[in-house]
């Protein structure tokens, strides 16, 4: 029969049994970021087809880009409202910088599907997942380290999409390319801020804002050049609405992602997303990439992985501090 003093020893010490806990822990909300960081490149690469489709149908870009929006801020303010009545509730602060991510994200979004118009929606999407590169230079930015491999992606990146936009079988769509890259760009801003900003608010309630923010600055650029919402046929309709439902759930798992991971291991996941798109794109659309266009793809991944060799990038920044220090007068 085992001695009291006996039991007392093979008892786990409490600082043990903490230590456990915070490790399974750590774990389960790694395991939960990486679904939600493989579902939300799973929703975007699906979105540029459904962009196709409405165009196809005769929807104009402007109708496309803002009525898709309009539709997935209802849908989660119809959500939450009915289910999580809670998360609605957040600081000023932090629902303001929710909606100054999400404005810069709709700008970027406008550019976005323009760009459709003109290039096709695999090339697009290979454009498109340069924003990965971005994220690692906005990074070092902010830590005012640009060190040379991070020049040698970025001099790789453009490398490549040039050989993507040079290498098609029609003429080069420069404008068509350099709108998705500023789409890119907005998009990794959004991606590196949100992580700072998830500090104060759950990726829900940001999720919420950044999308409503987003609606109106979509809103305001429709009604520059509105059309008549009854010639909008019931195609085109359908198309928008799966993609307001899709635009929700993507923007929802992406920042779940980056609560949980961080915006560099979320970002690096983005890259299912041009599988998805391409795949898709040459099932439904008849898309194919050439041979030149494939080595560009090949040198833009290769570009994104050697992520894994930088050294010193901050996996957060606080934006505030950096700003603070930069902008406003010291005493």
């Amino acid at each position: 029969m085992a001695t009291p003093s006996s039991e007392r020893q093979a008892a786990p010490a409490p600082s043990e049994e903490k230590n456990e806990q915070a490790n399974s822990s750590q774990q389960n909300q790694w395991q939960l970021g990486l679904l939600w960081g493989l579902l939300s490149p799973l929703f975007l690469g699906i979105v540029p087809i459904l962009a196709k489709v409405a165009y196809a149908a005769g929807v104009n870009v402007l109708t496309v880009v803002a009525f898709r929006t309009v539709i997935a801020a209802v849908f989660l303010w119809t959500s939450m409202l009915l289910f999580k009545r809670e998360l609605v509730r957040s600081s000023l602060p932090a629902v303001i910088s929710s909606m100054i991510a999400g404005a810069i994200n709709g700008l970027g979004s406008i550019f976005f599907y323009t760009s459709l118009t003109r290039i096709d929606a695999s090339l697009g999407q290979l454009v498109n997942i340069s924003y990965l590169v971005f994220v690692t230079v906005f990074l070092r930015l902010a830590g005012h380290t640009i060190s040379l491999l991070t020049l040698i992606r970025t001099l790789l990146t453009i490398g490549a999409i040039y050989l993507l936009t040079r290498g098609g079988t029609g003429p080069a769509d420069w404008l068509g390319v350099g709108m998705m890259l500023f789409a890119a760009i907005t998009y990794a801003v959004q991606l590196v801020l949100s992580q700072r900003i998830m500090m104060d608010i759950p990726a829900p309630t940001m999720t919420l804002y950044a999308i409503t923010a987003m609606a109106m600055v979509v809103t305001v650029a429709w009604f520059f050049a509105p059309v008549d919402l009854g010639q909008v046929s019931t195609e085109g309709w359908e198309a928008i609405g799966l993609m307001a439902l899709v635009t929700a759930l993507s923007r929802l798992t992406l920042f779940l992602g980056v609560k949980a991971m961080g915006s560099i291991q979320t970002a690096l996941l983005g890259v299912f997303e041009v599988v998805v798109t391409i795949a898709i794109a040459a099932v439904f659309l008849g898309e194919r990439l050439t041979l030149v266009q494939w080595l560009g793809a090949a040198v833009l991944l290769v570009s994104i992985f050697l992520v894994r060799f930088e050294k010193g990038v901050p996996r957060f920044i606080d934006w505030w501090q950096f700003l603070w220090r930069r902008f406003l007068p010291k005493k």
